[in-house]
């Protein structure tokens, strides 16, 4: 389920909660929020980084395993082979 984020369409009548922005999971089919639910001000949907994972956990030796070669860095324009 993916996660969007909202903000206060105005500060000033907005709460702690939606003032700064807050996070909701909600379905595709869901809606847009039209207000906060906790104090009911007019929010708008703002965009936010994506969640992108990087996990280091074996994924030299999937590369390994698929065929990909690795170079390391170790001068000006210098590079060898890992494997």
């Amino acid at each position: 389920m993916p996660a969007y984020d909202y903000q206060a369409v105005d500060p000033q009548t907005a709460c702690d909660h939606c003032r700064d922005a807050f996070e909701v999971f909600q379905t595709l089919a869901e809606p847009r929020l039209a207000a906060c639910p906790r104090c009911g001000a007019a929010v708008r949907k703002i965009i936010g980084a994506p969640a992108v994972g990087r996990s280091k956990s074996g994924l030299d030796d999937r590369a390994k395993n698929a065929g990909f070669t690795k170079l390391k860095r170790v001068g000006k324009g210098e590079y060898e082979k890992q494997y």
